[in-house]
């Protein structure tokens, strides 16, 4: 059974491995880290300076095999309405059969149950058709007017943002 929880130190070791090649990196990092390869510590440090408070948490998902998917949610606004996922990555081994998703319907489901919050955004760039895919059958909406070109190495790639309004889809 799939499970969500807090992110821990010792997950960075996994997350990291699957990681294979820079292209995967990009698209999971949107040159928010600047170092490949990543290493576990840099993945950590990463985080450690990341938000402390209560608006930022970074969180794995896990089966009985271990952990499987790391993500991180952090608030957009004052009023803790409108949360926004990111760094989203499923274990290399295990991409394609289902378990992304589950880990983003236990994101959502925690997001609106007990965050309470009132919209999803995510991003994802247009070269990356599968996860596009996986958040639009969530229930995530494209949002063309929202759309951002990153300049990742030497190639603009464009960056699809995404919303869900949780009141429509969860009332």
């Amino acid at each position: 059974m799939l499970r969500l929880r807090p992110y821990k130190k010792c997950d960075a070791k996994y997350i990291v491995s699957w990681i294979k090649d820079e292209l995967t990196f990009k698209k999971w990092s949107a040159n928010k880290i600047n170092k490949y390869p990543i290493t576990a510590d840099d993945l950590n440090a990463h985080y450690a300076e990341q938000d402390e408070n209560d608006s930022f948490f970074v969180m794995s998902a896990f089966d009985e095999t271990g952990v499987v998917g790391q993500m991180l949610m952090r608030f957009l606004d004052e009023d803790k309405k409108v949360l926004r996922f990111g760094f989203i990555i499923v274990d290399d081994s295990k991409r394609g059969k289902g378990y992304g998703k589950g880990m983003l319907q236990l994101a959502i489901k925690y997001a609106t149950e007990i965050l309470k919050v009132e919209k999803i955004t995510i991003g994802v760039f247009d070269n990356n058709m599968p996860a596009y895919n996986c958040y639009k059958s969530l229930g995530f909406v494209e949002m063309p007017e929202k759309a951002e070109v990153y300049r990742i190495g030497d190639e603009d790639w464009k960056c699809l943002e995404m919303e869900m309004n949780v009141c429509q889809v969860y009332s």
